[in-house]
């Protein structure tokens, strides 16, 4: 009897360590980040900064996969549909906290089939124009816009994106009127503002910082609390007449929820070291990034909060897309 209840716990101890073992090891390989956009914008700077760090503390490859178009809804599909339990998502403001509400239907539920990883960063918003315009800050422009009412144009890099929102929501509280033009990503958009066939666009800081900086293009204010050090000299959306004012895109891991709890601490404890790591947090500061990584509970609290800001914003500016 002693024999065989040693057999048995040794047995019982085997398996456990086995099973125990099988969770350790993954990734077993390469992890494949999806980003919902073209190249070009603040999504491929901290996807690929992110991805170069997490791949060494994982033991595996990770690589970054862009996949644009339907406002990042094709993506967020691919993403749900891979079977290769190594497939996850850069996910963003828009496909996170805009899209469940101006979409009539999604075939995917963010909150139900997607587990929250980690915050990785925010990114300020900045409101720019080409040079052509006259426009020198903000007032200038809102009063431009309020002379003549869609006659100028802003570009973005699609339908539901970061930009859009942000001009939908500088258009809401100030009051004006202008045609949206949305591009299959910042970098096509960043083409034809810098070739001066679009007026203005909003654009996260770490695309357009050198544009700014090399005078190809003009920022007018920025969406942050407060002055970036990088733009000392150009005030706020708050500081120009519109008090409580905040515009910031945020972008964060996300993983289809096939994924277990174990996988996904693995993942978020490797994104907290990745975007604090040094070279990644020396391309943040050059580009305005604040890098975050913070827990799926943390994030998971984050998305809610987001989505009910959204949601007002949305119907008060009727944005709905088919």
């Amino acid at each position: 009897m002693e024999r065989r209840s040693f057999l048995a716990a040794a047995l019982i101890s085997a398996t456990a360590g086995s099973r125990a073992y099988a969770q350790g090891a993954w990734p077993t390989k390469p992890v494949r980040l999806i980003v919902p956009f073209a190249p070009g914008g603040s999504s491929e700077i901290i996807a690929r900064s992110t991805a170069a760090e997490m791949g060494g503390l994982l033991g595996q490859t990770m690589y970054v996969e862009n996949k644009p178009g339907g406002s990042g809804n094709i993506a967020m599909q691919e993403c749900l549909n891979a079977s290769d339990g190594h497939t996850i998502i850069l996910g963003h403001i828009g496909t996170l906290a805009v899209n469940p509400f101006i979409f009539a239907k999604l075939p995917f539920d963010v909150n139900r089939d997607f587990k929250p990883v980690s915050l990785l960063a925010k990114v300020p918003s900045l409101y720019v124009v080409n040079p052509n315009v006259p426009a020198k800050n903000l007032k200038e422009f809102v009063a431009m816009a309020k002379a003549a009412p869609g006659k100028l144009n802003y570009g973005s890099a699609g339908n539901g994106s970061a930009g859009h929102l942000a001009m939908e929501f500088l258009k809401s509280e100030a009051g004006i009127f202008m045609l949206h033009v949305p591009y299959r990503g910042t970098g096509p958009q960043m083409t034809d503002l810098l070739a001066g066939r679009l007026e203005a666009a909003s654009v996260g800081a770490a695309a357009v910082l050198p544009f700014i900086k090399a005078g190809k293009l003009r920022c007018i204010a920025t969406g942050s609390k407060e002055r970036l050090p990088q733009l000392p000299d150009v005030a706020t959306v708050a500081e120009q007449g519109y008090p409580g004012f905040e515009m910031t895109q945020w972008y964060g891991l996300m993983a289809p929820s096939s994924f277990s709890e174990e996988q996904i601490s693995k993942l978020a404890l490797a994104a907290g070291k990745a975007v604090k790591a040094p070279a990644a947090s020396t391309r943040f500061n050059d580009e305005a990034v604040f890098a975050m990584g913070d827990s799926p509970a943390q994030f998971k609290t984050f998305i809610a909060a987001e989505q009910a800001r959204w949601k007002k914003v949305v119907r008060q500016a009727n944005i709905r897309l088919d």
